[in-house]
């Protein structure tokens, strides 16, 4: 999953308050770390603001900015492909709910 959907995903779980560029950076930056690669935190703060600045400009655009100074979500009501991603996102997260049902402990008793 690139940057760019990863960021749509945690803006859409943001919902309508919002999130600040720190908490998205630090989200992006932690879903694609690992054991071997650790990606540059600055870089990828850098690619946040410049992301959500460059896609936050115009009143049809699927960022916008709230009222807070620092702060982002995703334009629904100017913009159909915001609630596009809406749906799509919360269908996505419905099923990875759906597939982690608990399983039968099937193991024995050691003090029956």
């Amino acid at each position: 999953m690139s940057y760019d959907s990863q960021i749509l995903k945690i803006l859409t779980e943001a919902g309508e308050r919002g999130i600040s560029v720190l908490a998205i950076s630090k989200h992006l930056y932690n879903i694609n770390r690992t054991f071997f690669v650790q990606p540059d935190y600055e870089e990828i703060r850098s690619y946040v603001q410049q992301y959500l600045l460059r896609n936050s400009k115009s009143a049809q655009s699927l960022i916008e900015r709230t009222d807070r100074r620092g702060y982002y979500r995703l334009n629904t009501t100017g913009s159909a492909d915001a609630m596009q991603l809406l749906l799509q996102f919360r269908e996505d997260s419905n099923e990875q709910v759906e597939e982690q049902k608990p399983q039968q402990d099937l193991s024995l008793d050691l003090f029956a």
